[in-house]
């Protein structure tokens, strides 16, 4: 793969940095990817080298950076109480405003062609939904995004095409808080919904207990159409 860590300017002068993967043309429209809460890990730099082999340009940022540099956990017991602890102390505003600044650096480079969008797994779903909200970029996709009901106060700043997946099974984005949210974009005909239904919170991920090959294939698929049709 051709990747390479990069730096991002923030909002207000200062750097932290974020996985960049290209395409194997060198360019290609942009993907700004939020992580779970493990950070931009195997797992995330390899959905980022998958969505570059489908042709985009990819920037994962490492909005941990505040709290520690390029966190990059595994799924084992010390991994998963390590990003919990994060989770617990992140500020997720000041995330969204890095995704964004994240969503401008990528936007300004040669290898990005033009049209870019947001994507983001668990919390980085959610700030995949806040950062589209103040970067505005072309599309934005949000898979099972932890506490995006808790922030649909800013809906009506995304105005873009909107693709939201949500697991059945998920205990920590109940069926009442993916409710709200479908509640709050109807009649806003650029969000769209898909529901798997026997699957739980973080299917999409291979690392994790949770996956469901069926699902995330699926979930791709619907994804990469999506994003052909929006960038």
């Amino acid at each position: 793969m051709n990747s390479s860590w990069i730096d991002i300017a923030g909002a207000h002068g200062e750097r932290f940095t974020g996985y960049l993967s290209l395409p194997p043309t060198g360019r290609g429209p942009g993907i700004v990817l939020l992580s779970e809460i493990w950070g931009v890990n195997e797992h995330i730099r390899a959905v980022a080298d998958q969505y570059a082999l489908d042709g985009y340009a990819v920037l994962a940022p490492d909005y941990f950076w505040r709290l520690e540099p390029r966190v990059d956990l595994g799924y084992d017991q010390a991994g998963t109480a390590r990003a919990f602890e994060l989770y617990q102390q992140v500020d997720t505003a000041q995330a969204a405003i890095d995704a964004a600044s994240a969503l401008a650096t990528l936007r300004a480079r040669p290898e990005c062609t033009g049209k870019v969008a947001t994507m983001g797994f668990c919390l980085g779903g959610q700030l995949a939904y806040r950062a589209a909200a103040i970067g505005q970029p072309d599309a934005a996709v949000v898979y099972y995004g932890g506490g995006v009901h808790q922030h649909l106060d800013v809906a009506d700043r995304l105005g873009m095409p909107v693709l939201f997946h949500h697991a059945g099974r998920d205990s920590f984005i109940t069926q009442d808080a993916v409710a709200a949210i479908k509640a709050r974009f109807a009649g806003k005909p650029q969000a769209r919904f898909f529901d798997y239904a026997d699957v739980d919170h973080g299917f999409n991920c291979w690392g994790r207990p949770a996956y469901e090959q069926h699902a995330a294939a699926l979930a791709h698929g619907r994804t990469l159409e999506f994003l052909a049709q929006q960038l």
